[in-house]
């Protein structure tokens, strides 16, 4: 449990450099439409799907090891 929670903290210090980013992509994308260049927009939104299918796959991940290992203890339980 302990190197779960380590694990979650880790994770979430990561974050705080991801989020001060955000201002440096808007400044970016603002530029870019005033050139009228789409090129950079797109860019961006690939690379914030990408991110965000990145944390949904972890999660999903880990959700599948924990119902596998509950179903694994479980049976062993039962027998």
């Amino acid at each position: 449990m302990k190197k779960i929670v380590l694990s979650i903290l880790l994770f979430f210090s990561f974050l705080l450099e991801v989020y001060s980013q955000c201002p440096m992509c808007k400044a970016s994308v603002e530029s870019s439409q005033s050139s009228n260049t789409k090129s950079v927009g797109m860019g961006l939104n690939v690379g914030i799907l990408m991110l965000m299918g990145s944390v949904y796959l972890i999660l999903f991940v880990v959700g599948f090891l924990w119902y596998k290992n509950f179903r694994k203890n479980q049976a062993l339980d039962n027998a």
